[in-house]
């Protein structure tokens, strides 16, 4: 009897989402003989409803899930400029990134437009809680189709991807690099989002790039600089 109170509350335990009749079921299979008011007797009592954590939910939903952010571009005349982009969590791909000086709601929606042609919409898109994301953006994703999962007030760790790809953007390219003005401030990130996408290896792929890279096992190596020298592409020939 010990054994099986023992078996319950690790089912129960290892098992959120399974109630009593499915225990039972299961205890069944292994050949016990239990009715399943005693299953329900034994379970672990829960406050609530179980739910999955906000990391599981990334996790278990990362191909359906789009992220988007705001970065804050100072250029050589201390103008600001905003880049806005958007992040696929399954490959982490850059899939689109624009550039303005003033991000309304209304031209933030469009970008999601660009960034998702055709029948190429996320299910959920993560994003803060800035201002910037008005009634226009949030129409334009139910018109698409696509859930709007805004983030908790002051928790930039929600949408971990996207701001993890600000901070590598920083490290790797802006902060070396003088920006001129829009024109100037695309050019550099349409470099730097060819380079994330196809060359750069990621630790959580495997040390493979977002678009996939082949492994050439024979050849020449030479070396490509890109971004003026910053980074460099090796490949073999």
């Amino acid at each position: 009897m010990r054994e099986l109170r023992d078996l319950i509350r690790r089912m129960s335990e290892e098992n959120p989402l399974w109630g009593a009749p499915r225990i039972h079921g299961e205890l069944l299979k292994l050949g016990f003989k239990v009715a399943e008011s005693t299953v329900s007797k034994y379970m672990i009592r829960r406050r609530g409803p179980p739910s999955q954590t906000w990391k599981t939910f990334l996790c278990n939903h990362a191909e359906a899930i789009a992220a988007i952010d705001l970065c804050v571009v100072p250029t050589l005349t201390f103008e600001r400029l905003f880049a806005v982009l958007v992040l696929g969590h399954g490959r982490r791909q850059l899939l689109w990134f624009a550039v303005t000086r003033n991000p309304t709601a209304e031209w933030l929606a469009q970008q999601i437009v660009q960034a998702f042609p055709w029948n190429t919409a996320p299910t959920y898109l993560v994003r803060d809680n800035d201002g910037a994301y008005g009634q226009a953006f949030t129409r334009r994703l139910r018109a698409m189709g696509i859930r709007d999962q805004p983030t908790s007030p002051r928790s930039p760790w929600q949408n971990p991807y996207a701001e993890r790809l600000i901070g590598t953007l920083r490290r790797e390219c802006l902060d070396h690099i003088l920006i001129f003005g829009e024109r100037h401030l695309r050019r550099i990130l349409a470099l730097y989002s060819s380079y994330y996408n196809q060359t750069r290896t990621h630790l959580a792929l495997g040390k493979d790039a977002p678009l996939r890279r082949a492994v050439q096992g024979s050849g020449t190596i030479i070396a490509t600089p890109i971004l003026f020298g910053l980074h460099h592409r090796y490949a073999r020939i």
